[in-house]
């Protein structure tokens, strides 16, 4: 039988089939010798082939094909660093929740999350979640963050999960399609899937307010189906995000403003650092490129830790 992994607890797998029934499954244990580097061979969004035993009273399914994926998201762990994390696969669109605090989204992980989803070609979403929350202040600072990644070619919404100003506008760019949302922990991932569709009641949480963080309230990756033609997979929060098999000389192909200007420079085998009459470097004195946009390729680049902080203008915390 066919069908797609709707939810992953890391041995069990929930698989809707093609006649719109559940299994609960398990793989077979060749997946894990496979070459697959990743902790979780299979992944919620995976197009599968299983087999349904019959074992006394219970039915499980036995997986024993993934089909190929047509992309997906992988991040590399910051604790085991030599591990990955497929997060889902098999995406039309990702939304990324970002919050100027309470948590603090930096600009090295939007970066980072950007540049692996253009790496595997998946099309993303910046929402500035809790808008109704910031004060004049802080809403100009949302304002100049979002107008640095549209000018990218991003698309950025302004949003507020608990008022619901322009959650219709993130209901009508998900319709007929597989979305994913993701962002630290507290960012409002599952109030807003409760604003979109109030039925499913996902369970949230409030911010600690010793550490201004959120609270892990989604534990593992699960996809839905909504009831305005949609589908959207849950992830749990992630605290950062180390990009996966990339050669530091391609990196800059991920950052689009970047890529445009490769052309220009002097040398093909540019990387934007030290060579002579290099377009982004240009580009970056004359103000047409986000000091915080280089910043980030600047550590992608050179290796540094991610845990390195910047402020919304690229300069060190």
């Amino acid at each position: 039988m066919l069908g797609t992994v709707y939810k992953s607890t890391g041995s069990w797998y929930t698989v809707k089939a093609e006649d719109n029934r559940f299994y609960d499954c398990r793989i077979k244990g060749k997946f894990r010798i496979k070459g697959i580097k990743s902790t979780n061979p299979v992944a919620v969004g995976d197009s599968v082939h299983f087999k349904v035993e019959t074992k006394g009273d219970d039915t499980i399914g036995i997986i024993d094909e993934i089909r190929e994926r047509k992309n997906y998201i992988i991040r590399k762990s910051v604790n085991l660093s030599k591990q990955t994390h497929i997060i889902a696969a098999n995406l039309d669109q990702v939304f990324l929740l970002v919050t100027l605090n309470n948590p603090t989204t930096y600009t090295i992980f939007i970066d980072r999350f950007l540049v692996t989803a253009e790496a595997y070609d998946i099309p993303v979403v910046i929402v500035f979640n809790k808008i109704d929350t910031y004060n004049e202040e802080e809403l100009t600072e949302i304002k100049y963050l979002a107008a640095v990644y549209r000018d990218i070619g991003y698309t950025c919404i302004g949003i507020s999960a608990i008022t619901g100003k322009n959650v219709d506008k993130i209901k009508n760019l998900m319709l007929g399609k597989t979305s994913m949302f993701s962002g630290h922990s507290g960012v409002g991932k599952s109030t807003l899937i409760n604003a979109l569709e109030p039925g499913l009641e996902i369970k949230t949480a409030v911010i600690s307010e010793q550490h201004l963080q959120g609270q892990h309230t989604t534990t593992f990756a699960e996809m839905f189906d909504l009831s305005f033609n949609a589908r959207i997979i849950d992830t749990p929060g992630i605290k950062g995000f180390g990009i996966v098999d990339m050669e530091k000389e391609e990196i800059g192909d991920y950052f689009p403003e970047f890529f445009k200007l490769k052309q220009k420079c002097k040398f093909n085998n540019c990387i934007h650092l030290d060579e002579p009459k290099c377009a982004v470097k240009t580009a970056l004195d004359e103000g047409k490129v986000a000091w915080s946009r280089y910043r980030s390729y600047l550590q992608l680049i050179t290796g540094e830790d991610e845990n390195y902080r910047t402020d919304l203008y690229g300069e060190k915390k």
